[in-house]
């Protein structure tokens, strides 16, 4: 619900009774919506991260194709909720004129430990020869993240796959090379 919505656009009413929790339990272990807003993002980052870990850091693959195989997954499950779900962290990016403030510094966090994750994933295939010893991959990363978010909003507008496959042909295509 909220991958679709976004949390601005959804209720807590909403939420409570999709999955069949009382209001006075939520207020229990959230004093706001705010408050749940901010837990949402950490536990959000923290699966994402797992998920980022075990393509990344996949050692039976190079690392490249280690960051080809998160792309292909990501294409998958965006197909599989029929291109309505997308990044939960990068949808709250996006809704912040709606939130309080006090979102914008954890959501940039949880996007420069995904930075931070595949910057090592290309560090990797720097150390191998796969791209050039001169590569920053710091910067890489960091354009990565920026290109990756905006194909991803622009997939679920269009319904397919096509703007995650152009970003992700001219970043492969992109990196410098050996």
């Amino acid at each position: 619900m909220l991958t679709e919505k976004g949390l601005a656009s959804t209720g807590i009413d909403e939420v409570l009774k999709k999955i069949g929790v009382p209001k006075g339990s939520f207020y229990h272990y959230f004093s706001s919506k705010d408050d749940f807003g901010l837990v949402l993002i950490d536990n959000y980052a923290s699966f994402f991260a797992h998920k980022l870990d075990r393509w990344l850091l996949n050692e039976a693959r190079t690392p490249l194709a280690r960051l080809q195989d998160f792309v292909d997954d990501a294409k998958e499950g965006l197909s599989r909720f029929d291109f309505r779900r997308g990044c939960l962290i990068g949808n709250l990016g996006q809704e912040l004129g709606a939130l309080n403030d006090s979102f914008r510094q954890p959501l940039e966090d949880v996007f420069l430990d995904w930075q931070t994750r595949v910057a090592t994933c290309l560090q990797a295939a720097k150390d191998v020869g796969e791209i050039s010893p001169e590569a920053d991959c710091e910067q890489l990363a960091s354009f990565f993240w920026i290109g990756w978010e905006g194909a991803v909003l622009r997939t679920k507008l269009v319904r397919n796959t096509s703007p995650i496959d152009l970003f992700t042909q001219a970043f492969f295509a992109g990196l410098p090379r050996s």
